[in-house]
This record gives structure tokens, C-alpha cells and sequence, in this order.
């Protein structure tokens, strides 16, 4: 009986090793150091952003420039955002109690529609101005310090995206990640808004409003993005196939189990509470099907989205 659970112990090591995304990050790295590195991350970029938007609003109410206007409100969304999600996070990692049973994990999502509506209406003012300054004509006045600006949000937002790329890659939390695509995306934005200053330079004013209007559209498709992510897990969506085949494998590499019946799957903020239903044979005493569901119990939740797992135990 030790040889044959040894052997198995080796068979589900070697069957998590293949897929070691799906690996808990506790088992290789600190979780202290997780925490304090994702806290750093969200203060880094606050402090960061505050100091573009300041730099922007000002530059670009003096030019009159739409795209820079635009681009200092998506600095202003990214602060509310980092804010957001750090009273959201501080409020999910409470540990759960009488009244809370799984924990406050789902917190998070709440205040992430908070964040996604109010993106949503900002990106509809910002479009409404856009569109009615292309169609009116722009009073942009070009300025070296609209292209200063530019360039100084350029080299922060790369500072801070390769900084929050680097911890992902070690950490790899779904919180560093979205940091990290909002600092590149914020790249990629603030570079057409460069571009769309320099071409003043040739008396081409309309690109500037053409800007504004595809920051606004952007703003909004990412709002929108929050929003149905964030709607998902509240109403219960279920984990990702890619995650159910993983533990059917770890289920059918028990020789004892006869079948899977049900893989039931609810959220508890970014994991998953996890159900399911195995047969095992009818004669094999009480002890040992429970200790077999414990077992099985203990693997499934070494996976990276799993929060807790519970085995019912079908005999046949």
C-alpha cells in the first residue's frame, strides 16, 4: 500500500509539473514577498500617475489639446483605478469569518464595475468633445512642452510596465498583470498623442480630435472589458475548460476512482470553490473512500485558481 501511494504520489507530481502555470505560487516563492512586491507596484504607479496627470491637465489645457486632454483624463482613470483596486484588494484578502464563509474575495469585482462605470461615462464626455471640436475645428496651439510631456509619459509608463513585467514573470498575479498591460497600453496611447502634436508643425490639426476620439473609444472598450469580467464573477461563472480537463487528469490518475460524475465550479474572488463528484467502488470501506476524496481534495487545490475543493464520494 506505501509503494502503490508512493508511486501515485510521483504520478500527480509529474502531471502537475507538466502544466506549471496552474501551480500554486506559494510553493516556489514567499507570500509575503508576493504582497509586498503587488503593493509596491500599485503605490509605484499612483505615485506616477498622479505626477502625469498633474503635467498633462496643464500642458494640455494651455494648448488646447484634445488628445493630450484625453490622455490626462486616462492618467486621472488609472489613478482612481490603482485607488479602487487597492481598497478592493485590502477588502478581499480579509480572512473569512462566521458571516462570510468563503472569504471577501468577491470585493474586488465590486469595486471593479465601480471603476468600469465610471470609465464608461468619462470616455462618452471625452468622445461628445472630441467629435464636436473635429467637426468645429481645433484650437490646438503647438507647444515643445506638449512633445516634452509626451516623451516624459513615454519613458515613465516603459519604467514602470518593464517594472511590473519582471514581477509577473516571478509572481505571475493576475493584479501585476493588469498593471502591467495598462502601463503598455498607456505607451501605445500617449504615442499617437505625439504624433498628433507633431503634425501641427505641418498645419494638420484634425489628427489631434482624431486622437481624442480614439482614446475616448479605447477608455471605453476597456471599461466595458472591466465591467463584463467583473459581472461574470459575480453571477458565478464557471472555471475555464483548460482548468476542468487538469482535474479530470488528476481525478483519473487514481487507478480506485471509476468515473467522474460532476465538476461544479462557483468563484470566490479571483479562485474558485471547486465540487466534485468521483465513484469509487461500493465495498471499498469508509475510510478509506474518505481518505482517498481528502487526497484528491489536497491535489486539486495545489492548482493556481482553486480555493478550496470538496470530493463527493459516489459508490457504485
Amino acid at each position: 500500500m506505501l509503494i502503490a501511494k508512493y508511486i501515485y504520489s510521483i504520478k500527480v507530481y509529474r502531471l502537475l509539473l507538466r502544466k506549471p502555470k496552474y501551480i500554486i505560487q506559494g510553493m516556489i516563492v514567499n507570500m509575503e514577498d508576493k504582497f509586498i512586491t503587488t503593493k509596491k507596484a500599485g503605490i509605484y504607479g499612483i505615485i506616477g500617475n498622479i505626477f502625469l496627470l498633474i503635467i498633462k491637465a496643464i500642458i494640455g489645457f494651455i494648448s488646447k489639446s484634445q488628445a493630450m486632454i484625453a490622455d490626462s483624463v486616462n492618467s486621472a482613470g488609472d489613478i482612481f483605478a490603482s485607488l479602487m483596486t487597492f481598497i478592493g484588494n485590502k477588502i478581499a484578502s480579509a480572512p473569512k469569518d462566521e458571516d462570510h464563509n468563503l472569504g471577501h474575495g468577491k470585493a474586488e469585482y465590486i469595486f471593479s464595475m465601480f471603476i468600469s462605470i465610471s470609465m464608461i461615462l468619462v470616455s462618452a464626455k471625452l468622445l461628445y468633445d472630441s467629435v464636436i471640436t473635429l467637426i468645429y475645428g481645433s484650437e490646438l496651439n503647438f507647444s515643445w512642452f506638449l512633445v516634452v510631456v509626451c516623451i516624459l509619459t513615454i519613458i515613465i509608463k516603459l519604467v514602470l510596465y518593464f517594472y511590473t513585467k519582471n514581477a509577473c514573470k516571478k509572481y505571475n498575479t493576475l493584479l501585476l498583470e493588469a498593471n502591467m498591460k495598462d502601463h503598455r497600453n498607456d505607451c501605445i496611447v500617449t504615442t499617437f498623442t505625439l504624433i498628433s502634436v507633431l503634425l501641427t508643425l505641418a498645419n494638420i490639426y484634425w489628427f489631434d480630435s482624431i486622437v481624442g476620439i480614439g482614446i475616448s473609444i479605447w477608455i471605453c472598450y476597456t471599461g466595458a472589458t472591466i465591467f463584463i469580467e467583473s459581472y461574470n464573477v459575480l453571477m458565478d461563472i464557471s472555471i475555464d475548460d483548460k482548468t476542468k480537463d487538469i482535474i479530470l487528469d488528476i481525478a483519473h490518475s487514481y487507478p480506485e476512482i471509476k468515473g467522474v460524475d460532476d465538476i461544479i465550479s462557483t468563484p470566490v474572488g479571483d479562485k474558485y470553490l471547486i465540487f466534485v463528484t468521483i465513484k469509487l467502488d461500493g465495498n471499498m470501506s469508509t475510510f478509506k473512500s474518505h481518505e482517498l476524496a481528502d487526497d484528491l481534495e489536497k491535489n486539486i487545490t495545489l492548482l493556481d485558481r482553486i480555493y478550496k475543493t470538496i470530493v463527493h464520494v459516489d459508490p457504485v
